[in-house]
């Protein structure tokens, strides 16, 4: 067979993901779904980087044919160090998800968790207001971020945010403000009598992961709970608040919205998210 018969005559642009650990990531299947459903010549792969490689590997990729890449754990707030811009929104928070690459080399930062998050609670839970009363979020890391920044954007009073390392928590309301309250970890309890939407943005509950275990007793049964993780979709966190009659939000909607704002910023196009996609990654 001649070589020319097997090269293709225009090379693919690619896009991924970069995380340690990446191999549960759902995004390759969500983004090239949508590569076939609108033609494109593109592909979409899982880039499993640890800490010490990241910052030669971006580096690189630019120069691979990488049209842009997806950051997650535990890269989100690190990748802003090696961009030549950054979007106003993930300036202000402090980390990224999505990185797009120029054909000169140069790597810009953008932020759309926030958005992603919204738009997965607005679908599931219409009546959702996050001024409606205070907000616990678990976990101090990029995603943390992304959630405090748009909670506060929604017009939340008081956002408490409980994290192991209190350190990292106190660093977050300094960034954030007053509206933000931190709390030991061991008072998770006792905070949720008071809180409205709680957040997990921790990977607890991850396969492979001890379970977030709470007393949800002690919480109202209107608030909302959303857990970020969707490996596997239903946690023992959210099975755990359905059973006390709260509105439970799992994690696979937040990475679909955020997906199809990444996706136009790599491709120009806005995606369509509807229940077939939903249904077709939970059956992949």
């Amino acid at each position: 067979m001649a070589i020319s018969n097997i090269i293709p005559k225009e090379m693919s642009t690619l896009a991924g993901v970069i995380g340690y650990p990446v191999r549960h990531s759902k995004s390759p299947l969500l983004h090239n779904f949508w590569i076939r459903k609108y033609g494109l010549n593109a592909y979409y792969v899982p880039l499993e980087v640890s800490r010490l490689d990241f910052a030669e590997i971006v580096g690189t990729l630019p120069k691979m044919g990488f049209r842009g890449v997806n950051i997650t754990i535990p890269h989100k707030e690190s990748a802003l160090e090696y961009c030549h811009g950054v979007s106003d929104r993930a300036a202000l928070i402090g980390a990224a998800n999505t990185l797009r690459f120029g054909s000169d080399g140069l790597i810009f930062a953008d932020n759309t968790d926030g958005y992603g998050f919204t738009q997965n609670i607005r679908e599931r839970v219409p009546t959702w207001r996050a001024s409606a009363g205070p907000a616990l979020v678990i976990g101090a890391g990029g995603a943390s971020r992304a959630i405090i920044h748009a909670l506060l954007e929604e017009g939340v009073a008081e956002v408490f945010l409980v994290n192991r390392t209190r350190d990292r928590a106190e660093f977050l309301r300094q960034e954030f403000g007053a509206k933000v309250i931190v709390h030991d970890w061991f008072a998770l309890d006792a905070i949720l009598r008071d809180a409205l939407t709680v957040v997990n943005t921790t990977v607890l509950g991850m396969a492979g992961k001890p379970d977030l275990d709470l007393n949800f007793e002690l919480l109202r049964k209107e608030a909302v709970v959303n857990d970020l993780v969707y490996t596997p979709l239903d946690t023992r966190l959210l099975k755990d608040a359905a059973a006390r009659g709260c509105h439970a939000v799992d994690g696979l909607g937040m990475l679909i919205h955020q997906a199809a704002a990444s996706f136009e910023i790599w491709f120009g196009i806005r995606p369509e998210v509807d229940i077939e996609l939903r249904k077709y990654l939970l059956n992949s």
